[in-house]
């Protein structure tokens, strides 16, 4: 599995015990036992302090677990629904009905892809705006039926381009926002990897929000953020400070509501392990907000996303 520049030194002490274990016959088991013990230390100090830059990387690692990936392990009788009825089919989202722990629901999902050819097919995990149009299709869908929405978010962002500006992606988005604060059905939403800028937000507008531990949360990717602050991308981990993105940030700023933990490393190292959290989240939020009528849904809704922003301030007149 491929290493992140934080883990090269985890790797280097494993491979080391390996070759130990096959050329030094001569060491005995307990010294052995050691290095291991030695090994165990180094992954708690390193994945225990990770940066919030160290965390961007894992929440973008290759081998992490991604929307199409979740819609298979956690999802029953998925049934894919396409295109907008405007314009296109968009492959950066998916969406669909399903059943998720035997509760009917449909689902909203950004997909990046898992190799070359996916990803270029799926744009990266890039919406146009035709696919956020198919996101809004489906979430009038799930109004008139009266079932919820379950939201996959994975995106560096909106596709940024002149044939998505032509065909109205500010627009597209906006309409996502308001669409969704006034939807009277409830919606869960599950951050997976990235979530940046408005192409996360425009199908992130939840009753409850759930973050994966090694995922971001963000107004923008920290290279463009580095980009417009210090004219150069080199600066993205410095950005990433500053932009308090990660799961315990967006939790202490309110921004979500529950830290879904991963395997020490990543979700990519047990995926099965993320599938079974990420599938009790769900289930136990629309366990919880099936039992609210929709005028109170709408007005606990209101109030979630009015109190973004809001910080205490000092009233003192002398100061």
């Amino acid at each position: 599995m491929e290493s992140l520049p934080h883990e090269k030194q985890i790797q280097e002490y494993e491979k080391t015990i390996a070759q130990l274990k096959e050329s030094a016959h001569h060491l005995n088991k307990k010294d052995i036992d050691d290095l291991e013990k030695n090994l165990i230390k180094l992954k708690a100090r390193i994945y225990e302090n990770l940066t919030p830059w160290e965390r961007v990387t894992i929440s973008r690692h290759a081998g992490r677990p991604h929307s199409i990936d979740y819609i298979k392990n956690i999802c029953e009788d998925f049934i894919e629904i396409f295109g907008d009825r405007t314009y296109a089919d968009d492959h950066a989202i998916i969406t669909g009905f399903a059943k998720i722990g035997g509760k009917k629901c449909l689902v909203i999902a950004q997909e990046k892809g898992a190799n070359t050819e996916q990803r270029v097919w799926r744009n990266f995990g890039m919406p146009h705006p035709e696919g956020f149009r198919k996101a809004l299709r489906i979430m009038k869908l799930a109004e008139k039926f009266g079932l919820p929405v379950v939201c996959f978010v994975d995106t560096p962002g909106a596709y940024p381009g002149l044939t998505a500006e032509e065909r109205g992606q500010a627009w597209a988005i906006a309409e996502n926002l308001r669409a969704m604060a006034l939807l009277k059905t409830p919606i869960v939403v599950v951050i997976i990897g990235e979530a940046a800028s408005g192409g996360a937000l425009a199908i992130a507008v939840g009753d409850s929000i759930g973050m994966l531990e090694n995922s971001y949360y963000s107004v923008i990717t920290p290279e463009g953020c580095a980009a417009i602050l210090w004219k150069e991308a080199s600066k993205a981990k410095e950005a990433a400070e500053a932009l308090k993105l990660t799961a315990v940030d967006a939790k202490e700023l309110g921004i979500i509501d529950e830290i879904l933990p991963e395997p020490r490393g990543g979700a990519h190292y047990n995926p099965a392990a993320v599938y079974t959290e990420v599938r009790n989240f769900i289930v136990g939020a629309l366990d919880f907000l099936s039992k609210i009528p929709s005028n109170i849904l709408l007005e606990r809704r209101y109030a979630k996303f009015r109190c973004l922003g809001n910080f205490p301030v000092d009233t003192d007149p002398g100061i």
